[in-house]
Formats: C-alpha cells, sequence, structure tokens
C-alpha cells in the first residue's frame, strides 16, 4: 500500500488516519493547514532543558521515558499537528558501535573517521535489538499521542557519510567530497551500507508505531544536481523504497536544497520539504505533481515582532494556495534561543487562517 492509498478492506484505519498532518501529506482536503516544527522538541523550552539537565546528549537518546516526556513537551505546549521523535540522525551509528559522542557546540564527532575500505568494518548491519529503546518509546508515546500522528525520522545516507568520513561538522565536506570523486566504488559502497542501516532504523520506528518518517539530508545542498543523481540518490532511493510497503507517508528535506528538489521528489518522497530560499509555489513547479510540500518559513524571522512573523507566515500561505498539498513548517530547525510563545502564536496564527 503506498502512502496515498486508504487501508485495505476490513483493515480498520489508525487512531492517526484522519488527521490533518497525514490528510495533507496525502494531498487531500485539510480542516486547516497543519503545523509541526523541525527541532520543537528541545533546547527551545525550559521544560526541557530542566529534564535535559545533567544527562549527555546521546544518552538522552536512550531513555525511553525520557525521550516520550521531551517529544510530547512541543505538543503539549504549543498544539502542534504532528510530534517529532526525539533523537539524532546519529543515534543508529553509535547503536552499531560506531565510536562516537555529541560534543555540545560542536555536534556529532567521530573518533575514527571512514577514508578507507577497510574503515568499513565499523559499520555492521542494525538489528531492532540494537535500538530497543526507540521501540519501548514509541509504545509509551503512540499510547499517549492518541490522535496526532508521531513522526519517526532518519539522517541520509549523504549526511551521515558526510560525519563519518569529516570525522564531524563540515563547511566544505573535502573529505566527503575527495572520497565521492576519487573513490567512486568506495563511495558507492559506504552509501548503500548507511542506507541498509537507515532503512532498519525506520523500520524499527514505523513497526512500533510511528505515523510517518522523515529523511533528513542537512547537508546534500552542498551537491550540484548531476553529483547528486549519481552519487547520492540511489542510496536515499533505496531507503524511501525499503519502507514504501509500510504505507506511511514519506518527507525529504535538506537546506540550500533548492536545486536539487526535483530530484529529492524523484528519489521517492511523498512530501518534500523546502527550506526558506524558494517560494512554495516555485518550489511545486520545480518538484512536479504527484507531492505535497512542506515548509517553509525563514526561522529568523520569529526573532521579529509578531507583525513580521504574520506578514511572513501569509507569504507562505499565500504561496501555498495551489499546492495539493501543504504542511507548514519552518525552512530550517527552531533556533535554540528561539522564544517558545512566538512558536504557539505562530500555530494559532496558521490555523486561524485556513480554517476552512
Amino acid at each position: 500500500m503506498s502512502a496515498n492509498d486508504r487501508p485495505a478492506t476490513g483493515q480498520p484505519p489508525t487512531a492517526t488516519y484522519e488527521s490533518a498532518f497525514l490528510k495533507a501529506c496525502r494531498r487531500e482536503p485539510v480542516p486547516h493547514t497543519p503545523v509541526w516544527f523541525m527541532r520543537q522538541a528541545g533546547r527551545s523550552l525550559p521544560e526541557y532543558l530542566k529534564v535535559r539537565e545533567g544527562i549527555a546528549m546521546l544518552d538522552s537518546c536512550m531513555r525511553p521515558e525520557l525521550v516520550a516526556e521531551i517529544t510530547l513537551q512541543p505538543v503539549r505546549r504549543h498544539n502542534v499537528d504532528a510530534a517529532i521523535y526525539f533523537s539524532d540522525i546519529v543515534v543508529p551509528l553509535k547503536a552499531i558501535g560506531v565510536d562516537l559522542d555529541i560534543k555540545p557546540g560542536v555536534g556529532p564527532v567521530v573518533a575514527n573517521p571512514i577514508r578507507t575500505r577497510a574503515d568499513l568494518a565499523q559499520l555492521r548491519d542494525l538489528t531492532p535489538e540494537d535500538v530497543w529503546y526507540v521501540t519501548e518509546a514509541i509504545k509509551l508515546l503512540t499510547a499517549e499521542l492518541g490522535e496526532t500522528p508521531l513522526i519517526g525520522f532518519a539522517g541520509a545516507p549523504f549526511t551521515l557519510a558526510s560525519y563519518l568520513v569529516e570525522g564531524g561538522p563540515s563547511k566544505n565536506h573535502e573529505h566527503t567530497k575527495a572520497l565521492m570523486y576519487g573513490d567512486p566504488q568506495l563511495w558507492a559502497d559506504l552509501l548503500d551500507r548507511l542506507a541498509e542501516i537507515t532503512s532498519a532504523f525506520l523500520k524499527v520506528q514505523i513497526e512500533a508505531g510511528a505515523s510517518a518518517v522523515q529523511l533528513f539530508d542537512s547537508w546534500v545542498g552542498a551537491l550540484a544536481p548531476a553529483d547528486y543523481r549519481r552519487s547520492v540518490m540511489p542510496a536515499s532511493a533505496k531507503v524511501f523504497e525499503s519502507v514504501a510497503g509500510y504505507g506511511v507517508p514519506r518527507i525529504h528535506f535538506g537546506v540550500g536544497t533548492g536545486e536539487l528538489l526535483g530530484l529529492m521528489g524523484e528519489a521517492g518522497a511523498d512530501v518534500v520539504g523546502v527550506d526558506w530560499r524558494v517560494p512554495l509555489d516555485e518550489a511545486a513547479r520545480r518538484v512536479g505533481p504527484g507531492k505535497a510540500l512542506q515548509g517553509n518559513l525563514d526561522p529568523a524571522v520569529l526573532f521579529s515582532t509578531t507583525e513580521a512573523v504574520e506578514t511572513k507566515t501569509r507569504e507562505v500561505l499565500d504561496a501555498a494556495a495551489g499546492l495539493e498539498g501543504h504542511v507548514f513548517n519552518l525552512g530550517h530547525g527552531v533556533p535554540p534561543s528561539t522564544d517558545p510563545d512566538a512558536l504557539t502564536r505562530l500555530v494559532a496564527y496558521v490555523h486561524e487562517q485556513t480554517a476552512r
């Protein structure tokens, strides 16, 4: 069953099936434009900082009760239309034994970067037992969320590869591109291995009860379209294909991907995430028919006045007016120092302006 099909005869729809979020993903009429925010669960919330106090990031991702609490916090506070599972894109890598840590103020740091074929041995298959805490947390969440959908997520093969090859965050991805251009076979094998791990991680989340999944390809905007099509798209397509049979919407998002939007949709997503650089009507032209779009308010506007936020939000909604399906979101994640009340007001404004 594809993400746009109704449940088969005799198969009861899930509690979340008629939610505004899943309807928009399926490009069906909605009671209002659904809203959720990337990084809605996290550093912008004082209640998050309180429960995370003294707990390292990766440790917090492995405690089911804590994960459930953090995931639920923005749903309670902001009245968003979907929850997103609290985790980090490197969790599956840590779970299979890759020596890495998330350093405050830096991000993921890998002890032994992958630069040679021998280094691939770090990447064994991921099993559900490796991430048992994910299954436990999602069971707690779905019991609590009721009709509110839960979005599972994973890092896309290219973005995971860039961390593994660089050894940490990178502005220019020199080592990553050097490997991609200089040893195409090793590069293809690396991305294929990561596609297998990512697919397994998403399957665990869906089977535990996630209603949709998002593939974050945060750094893929660093690539030209020809390089993306040749060297990255096959691995991303493999991930999307691996979960196609579950019938849950598949979202694809990257930053600075204006030139890649059509290809990112082609890779197999049902919903294409758009950052703030491309208006949604133009993004729809680039992506083509048959896809919903997600986005795309510039997160920086949240630091301005309420009037400015509403004006820019109205521009996004106007640009989305002709879309087959639209999920309102920011064009990237919620910045850590955002006033949470600005997000609460934004959700209410979008709901009010788009009520049908």
